[in-house]
């Protein structure tokens, strides 16, 4: 019989540790949360201190019966949940429904599922961190608050199923601002002028800087073609003079390990992937993945992380690997980037890296999925870049004068790659550029001139990726919220996300201009960023939890109470189509729904007839020829394409078909989006042929 009982979250986890820890443990998951607070009311006694009244997870009871019959067998019981605010909570409920005392030396912590970091943790065990736990109720109080007094006034004033939500809203608003901003921006015409020079039969451009005034240097805005039309006829186009050489030497630093942010943004850059999606594989990852010939094992260290710190042990294997592999001078001697990231960083455990760089990506690939291979290769390669030497680059700036009017070009070679060798930013992919060998004094020849007009461009709509980066500096939110908020926006139709960029829907832009003009402190990115600062004090043992929820509220309700009195009635209006409904008549209206959009008859509940949206793309359907191909959406929510006609023809493809042949075997063609480049490529796999276009 087993002498000691573990517990922890996930079954994948259990399975990985229990393997470390030999017959004397037994080791369970909770699945997840066992208490909560209930769905069916607010579940908090606003008269009595803001206690929160938890019950048990409606379906646990099997589970919360075996965790009882065992630790009453067990002569020791650990805690081993998650090493965050919420693991700290899970573990914090179990000790509730095992009757554990949480000042006992319950509560094992680790960063990474490896055998010495899981019996280490076992030998060192603490009692529960209640500031830890305070910090999450807090957190928890606050957004089921605003959560559940909100809500219902968004169902009676608009509609049923709209939520609103602390962090969500934020998130929401910045889109609708965005949005915003792109509608108001008024273009400004600028110019830009570049002179194409050669020395003998070379060539190579140079960039306008600046004219003659008060000093080479200056730099000069063109506004308008006469502006450049007066400085191209001032040119002397056979004097084009060397004037000044200046040569140096450009380091590159390396970036830091993953933090939970920069994973995703940099996952959704170069892998396409949601936040959604990396976080799942990230914790499949984490809590052990079968690997040929050694079993369960955990391959990262947890992925809800704020800070770039790493171990000393990670730093110093990552050395040996590089000086092994590499040689020496690609090694920078071990930088742990032992510092807060910024003001907000919590620095409570390790950055995302492997568990161990000798487990290399090619060593596991066969043991992974091809979607978790690519992830953990995305996370070995930048943990091993950020130990090596930075990049170095020679550096050329020339300037070149014609009648005082100054032209400038540079020019860069990569000398050394240093961590460039491992991990290229999708952002920052730099090419040589090569200048012919120039002198001070030489004269060059004027190939030709090349004036172009601009105009000054609105800021982009947000990506996932960048979307993050903006919560995460301004200080909304925590690693553990982005995902699940970017889903909750989704979902409730409040924004789209076409071609990778967000949309506001009407629905949204409705909702968040209520919220503004009612709430205004709910969705002001820096009430709400003062409000996460809060948070980490409480979680430091500076603040009272029950005194920072009472301040919130003290203002919140006032503004409650003024909404329910002013706002009146929202109706929508149905956007009516041309389609008719076959079974009553009525044009029929388009609706929104859990999936999207769907055409519906007015006539309901009479008539309760329902339709999907086809929305054509002008190609006919590739199988049937008869058909148009539609655009659809997966339960999901991911676009698939289809054709009209089904299910008379049942043609369906993940990829955009295109009204072009395969110039190799004459099946269809098919194009897939991407930010620099979309790639069209032949719909049938075992061809092979594709060809990439310049937006």
């Amino acid at each position: 019989m087993a002498k000691y009982l573990v517990i922890v979250e996930s079954p994948a986890k259990a399975k990985t540790i229990g393997k470390f820890l030999g017959r004397n443990y037994k080791v369970i998951a909770s699945v997840g949360h066992i208490r909560d607070l209930p769905k069916s009311r607010l579940g908090i006694d606003i008269e009595d201190n803001y206690e929160p009244k938890y019950i048990n997870i409606r379906g646990k009871g099997p589970i919360i019966n075996e965790l009882r019959k065992e630790g009453k067998k067990a002569e020791k019981i650990f805690l081993a949940t998650d090493p965050d605010r919420e693991g700290e909570a899970i573990a914090w409920h179990l000790a509730h429904i095992l009757k554990i005392d949480p000042n006992e030396k319950i509560r094992v912590e680790f960063n990474e599922i490896t055998k010495e970091a899981i019996k280490k943790a076992i030998k060192n065990p603490r009692s529960l961190d209640l500031d830890l736990i305070d910090s999450q109720q807090a957190r928890r109080v606050l957004d089921r608050l605003v959560g559940y007094k909100i809500s219902p006034l968004l169902w009676k004033k608009i509609r049923k199923g709209l939520s609103a939500g602390r962090v969500q809203s934020v998130a929401c608003k910045l889109i609708c601002d965005r949005e915003e901003e792109i509608k108001e921006f008024i273009p400004e015409e600028y110019w830009s002028l570049k002179v194409l020079l050669g020395k003998g039969d070379e060539k190579f451009e140079a960039s306008f800087v600046g004219r003659y005034q008060q000093g080479k240097e200056e730099k000069i805005k063109l506004n308008t073609k006469d502006e450049v039309d007066e400085i191209v006829a001032s040119l002397d186009r056979e004097s084009f003079l060397v004037d000044k050489i200046k040569k140096g030497v450009r380091k590159r630093n390396p970036y830091p390990p993953y933090i939970t942010s920069t994973l995703q943004q940099d996952a959704a850059k170069k892998l396409g992937f949601t936040t959604k999606k990396t976080m799942s594989l990230a914790q499949q990852l984490y809590e052990g993945t079968e690997i040929k010939g050694e079993g369960s094992v955990g391959l990262i260290t947890y992925m809800r992380t704020d800070s770039t710190r790493l171990s000393d042990e990670a730093t110093s294997a990552a050395k040996d690997y590089i000086i092994d592999n590499y040689g020496k001078e690609y090694s920078n001697g071990g930088n742990n980037y032992n510092r807060k990231k910024n003001k907000d960083a919590q620095d409570a455990h390790e950055a995302i890296r492997p568990t161990s760089v000798f487990r290399t990506p090619e060593d596991v690939k066969s043991s992974l999925t091809r979607d978790q291979y690519r992830l953990y290769k995305l996370i070995w390669d930048r943990f091993l870049s950020s130990q090596m030497a930075p990049a170095k680059y020679d550096t050329l700036s020339v300037n070149i004068l014609s009648m005082d009017i100054l032209f400038r070009t540079t020019g860069s070679i990569l000398v050394f790659p240093g961590f460039l060798k491992v991990y290229t930013s999708a952002d920052e992919e730099e090419k040589d550029r090569k200048l012919p060998e120039l002198l001070v004094g030489d004269l060059l020849n004027l190939v030709d001139i090349l004036p172009k007009q601009h105009f000054t461009q609105p800021p982009p709509r947000y990506t996932e990726p960048s979307l993050i980066k903006t919560m995460e500096e301004l200080g909304i939110g925590r690693p553990s919220t982005y995902a699940p908020t970017i889903a909750t926006i989704l979902a409730r139709d409040y924004v789209v996300l076409e071609n990778k960029v967000f949309y506001p829907t009407e629905l949204g832009i409705l909702v968040n201009d209520l919220l503004k003009e009612y709430f205004e402190s709910i969705v002001n990115e820096e009430f709400t960023a003062e409000l996460e600062d809060k948070l980490d004090e409480i979680e430091e043992g500076k603040l009272e939890w029950r005194a920072v929820v009472g301040d919130f509220y003290g203002g919140f309700e006032e503004l409650l109470s003024k909404a329910e009195d002013e706002i009146t009635k929202i109706e929508i209006e149905d956007e009516v189509t041309d389609e008719i409904c076959e079974k009553c008549g009525r044009n029929m209206v388009i609706k929104s729904g859990r999936f999207g959009k769907f055409l519906a008859c007015p006539g309901y509940p009479e008539c309760k007839n329902t339709k999907p949206i086809h929305d054509k793309i002008d190609v006919k359907c590739p199988i049937c020829k008869k058909g148009d191909v539609v655009k659809k959406r997966s339960k999901r929510g991911r676009v698939f394409y289809g054709c009209s006609t089904y299910p008379e023809c049942e043609f369906v493809s993940w990829d955009e078909p295109i009204d072009e042949k395969c110039p190799v075997c004459n099946q269809y063609m098919v194009i897939r989006r991407n930010k620099n480049n979309d790639i069209i490529r032949c719909s049938n796999k075992d061809c092979g042929y594709t060809k990439k276009t310049n937006k």
